[in-house]
């Protein structure tokens, strides 16, 4: 992989076929390189654990990749379980931690029921819509969500929407504003953002939104 293909992120539930088909070529070689936490960032870690200590019921890791964001939440005491879409990420998911409950499903269509969730994690599981389709797991996310549930998403920062070649397939990167201004269409308060920058070969930003999902008057 490029250097661009190696970063502590889980780019797991995707959005349409090609994206879906691109990482099922590849699912053995990114479990193998970024399927455990040791390749996370630190702040990532405190970041998603301090989120997660902080919701009440049970967490859905959308786009859950290898699964070990799943199993970390698992490992912290939380009711939390993983879907993905492509199938070569949920078998070796359920290889990697059998005691962790994982499926395939698309994020864009959820099979939860409504008001399931008291957290929803998408880190990294968006980038790969376009502007035009973002907001359709958005919906997914506040419909399966509790009434005042907590939404974190990680996602690359620039400062518009931006396409770019990731090693994968086209992802896009996001203004903290602009994904702000989505989220609050599909019906979430930002509660918090968070940038940061690491150091080359990767010098791409990454950013963190907190939001809560706002109940339905």
């Amino acid at each position: 992989m490029s250097s661009e293909s190696v970063s502590d992120r889980g780019y797991g539930l995707l959005m349409g076929p090609d994206v879906a088909n691109s990482y099922s070529r590849r699912a053995t070689e990114y479990a193998e390189r970024l399927g455990s936490m040791t390749s996370v960032h630190p702040a990532d870690v405190h970041l998603v654990s301090e989120w997660a200590a902080g919701v009440t019921g049970p967490l859905l890791d959308a786009g859950c990749g290898p699964g070990h964001w799943t199993a970390h939440l698992r490992q912290l005491g939380h009711d939390a379980r993983g879907v993905d879409q492509v199938p070569g990420f949920i078998e070796l998911a359920g290889t990697a931690h059998p005691d962790v409950p994982f499926a395939t499903g698309n994020i864009d269509a959820l099979d939860e029921p409504d008001d399931t969730y008291g957290g929803v994690l998408a880190w990294y599981s968006l980038i790969h819509h376009e502007p035009e389709t973002i907001h359709r797991p958005l919906g997914e996310f506040a419909r399966v969500l509790r009434p005042g549930g907590r939404l974190l998403i990680g996602f690359f920062v620039a400062d518009d929407v931006e396409p770019f070649d990731h090693a994968v397939v086209t992802a896009y990167q996001w203004s903290t504003s602009e994904l702000g201004r989505v989220l609050d269409a599909a019906g979430f308060d930002v509660e918090e953002t968070h940038t940061r920058t690491v150091p080359a070969p990767r010098p791409r930003p990454h950013g963190a939104i907190l939001a809560r999902v706002r109940p339905v008057s």
